[in-house]
């Protein structure tokens, strides 16, 4: 064998060893990531009963954009029976406006030789205003395990994430240059933040308006809404906010575009009126079928477009600033 066929075989040996680390490593990451998900799965389980508390938490503010309206609920025992919309005619010991829910508890007191019926009132604390009217039910025995098992996957997505991003980028950032990296880090932050903006406006706007007028349409329909299927709700509110932080990263797609010299932003402004019924659509498909919420999701992802084009046009006029002063030097 001649020197340069040694050659070849040790350049290809040496190839295929660096193939296998490479492949070692990422299984490595993989399993390092995957036992950081296992780990923060197991704490959310724990503490699962939390975690749906903070899912019930737009429930009490449905009412958070409409004036309040008088309720009284009925306790019979440990049997709850409302709230029911009332005139306060209707029960002139309601409070007043600033807080017209009430809860009676029905009891009996004996007045000579007959039981009558008694009404206690129990005044709604203050904090409590647009307090939690709907009731989420388990409708089967194992309803509870699959929804804290259901909940406790996306928290420990969540928690874990800084984490299994760091194992992961100890895999990909090596092979990057220290420009790229730079770039990287830039697009991760902007796409993060743009997240977490999508989930807060979700979690605190879009969901209690959600919420509310899918009950006031179904009173439109002659349909009581005030039991729902607990697994229902959590999985709707959990995707719709997945859905909408997912959403929010429009702008870095549309960005990433423009970088790559795929599109232009005279491009950007022709394609507008696409845009207006893509997020429109967008809307429909990750909220309750309704014109409230499908434009209230639409706007704000139609703003990032427009502010991504604003973007694109101040690149474009930097690019052509730089090259007028090039040519000129």
């Amino acid at each position: 064998m001649s020197a340069v066929d040694e050659q070849l075989d040790e350049e290809e040996t040496s190839e295929k060893k660096s193939f296998w680390d490479h492949l070692r490593d990422l299984r490595t990451a993989l399993v390092r990531s995957a036992i950081a998900i296992g780990i923060a799965l197991v704490v959310c389980l724990l503490i699962a009963d939390k975690l749906v508390l903070l899912l019930e938490y737009p429930l009490q503010r449905m009412n958070v954009f409409e004036k309040a309206k008088p309720t009284v609920t009925f306790k019979i025992g440990g049997t709850q029976l409302g709230p029911y919309e009332v005139k306060p005619d209707e029960f002139p010991g309601l409070p007043g406006s600033d807080n017209p829910n009430v809860t009676y508890h029905v009891g009996s007191a004996k007045i000579g030789e007959h039981q009558v019926a008694t009404l206690v009132p129990e005044p709604t604390p203050p904090e409590s205003l647009g307090a939690l009217r709907v009731r989420l039910h388990n409708l089967s025995p194992a309803d509870a395990f699959f929804i804290a098992f259901h909940v406790a996957i996306y928290g420990a997505i969540i928690v874990s994430a800084p984490f299994w991003i760091y194992f992961m980028g100890q895999f990909f950032l090596p092979a990057l240059s220290v420009r790229e990296k730079s770039v990287l880090y830039q697009w991760l932050g902007w796409g993060v933040l743009l997240f977490f903006s999508g989930v807060a406006a979700t979690y605190f706007v879009l969901l209690p308006l959600a919420l509310r007028a899918s009950i006031e349409y179904s009173h439109l329909l002659g349909l009581e809404a005030y039991d729902w299927r607990a697994d229902g709700y959590i999985g709707f509110v959990m995707k719709f906010i997945v859905g909408m932080g997912i959403g929010f990263q429009f702008p870095i797609v549309v960005l990433i575009l423009v970088k790559l010299g795929l599109v232009t932003h005279q491009q950007l402004a022709h394609y507008r009126r696409h845009v207006i019924v893509l997020t429109l659509i967008v809307g429909a498909l990750l909220t309750t079928p309704e014109v409230i919420t499908q434009v209230a999701m639409a706007v704000p992802l139609y703003l990032l477009y427009e502010i991504s084009i604003l973007i694109a046009r101040y690149w474009d006029w930097k690019k052509r600033r730089a090259e007028a002063t090039a040519g000129a030097g």
